[in-house]
């Protein structure tokens, strides 16, 4: 089945598209759609990246320690909250001394996360997280900087012995069991959230479209057609509640699963 091709995916490609197609031609990769070199995926990250840089230089602009206004406040309660699931809480309660040094890489992963979780809910976008792709670069950022984090913290010898494990005999099989360990955290958090924003893009497009089929049918009785018309109306609103819902649970678990990643790879005991 083709990939319907989004509006915004085709300005990026009038706009990059052949500096795209040049550069694939140099790797020797031949793109799927030449017209569309740009797939959907990558044009959405290129405009969560742009949202999200305009809004912070907006929220910038208006920081007040006096008078925090509502969307300030909001993203304060991201890093700090009384549950202590903000991303500062998790870094302290996980890594304690030292761990602020980790929240810019952190935070940027999971703001991300969020915001292309997000995204879908303007109509004539899709999560570019419901695409694999975009999941498993994410997982290959988080997967390199906590192995980068641990070589700095520990050095490379003395972080290197983690996957000796405690007896030298057993050393062989411990780097298989290690090495297989840290691949499955690589797959399991591009699966986890490329899989839960997939499935919630489905049904929030599937229960759409059976809803406007819905509309359609009382629309043409009587009475009770004016009876049941709110009932197709309202009902996209609590799917599109869920599907916010599901985006915040996936952006919270690809922040809390590195931060545990993060704090087994820099523990002084490690």
């Amino acid at each position: 089945m083709e990939e319907s091709i989004l509006g915004i995916t085709k300005l990026v490609n009038a706009v990059f598209g052949k500096v795209a197609l040049a550069l694939l031609s140099v790797l020797h990769i031949k793109p799927s759609n030449p017209q569309y070199p740009i797939p959907n995926s990558l044009a959405m990250e290129f405009l969560v990246f742009a949202v999200a840089v305009v809004f912070f230089l907006w929220l910038r602009a208006r920081l007040s320690v006096e008078n925090p206004g509502g969307t300030q406040q909001v993203m304060e309660t991201l890093l700090r909250n009384p549950m202590s699931l903000g991303v500062a809480d998790l870094l302290e309660n996980n890594i304690g001394h030292g761990a602020m040094k980790y929240l810019p890489v952190i935070g940027s992963v999971g703001l991300f996360v969020l915001f292309s979780n997000l995204i879908s809910v303007v109509p004539g976008l899709s999560s570019p997280t419901a695409e694999k792709e975009v999941p498993l670069g994410c997982a290959i950022v988080v997967f390199l900087y906590y192995h980068w984090a641990g070589v700095a913290k520990q050095g490379p010898v003395h972080y290197a012995k983690h996957f000796l494990g405690p007896n030298i005999y057993l050393s062989p099989l411990m780097v298989i069991v290690e090495s297989v360990s840290h691949v499955a955290r690589l797959l399991s958090l591009t699966v986890r959230l490329w899989v839960n924003m997939l499935v919630s893009e489905l049904l929030y497009g599937i229960f759409l479209g059976l809803t406007l089929a819905l509309f359609l049918f009382v629309g043409k009785l009587n009475a009770l057609g004016y009876v049941l018309a709110p009932v197709p109306l309202l009902a996209p609103v609590l799917f599109i509640v869920l599907h916010i819902f599901v985006a915040f649970v996936q952006a919270f678990v690809f922040t809390i699963l590195p931060v545990i990643y993060l704090a087994g790879a820099v523990a002084e005991g490690h």
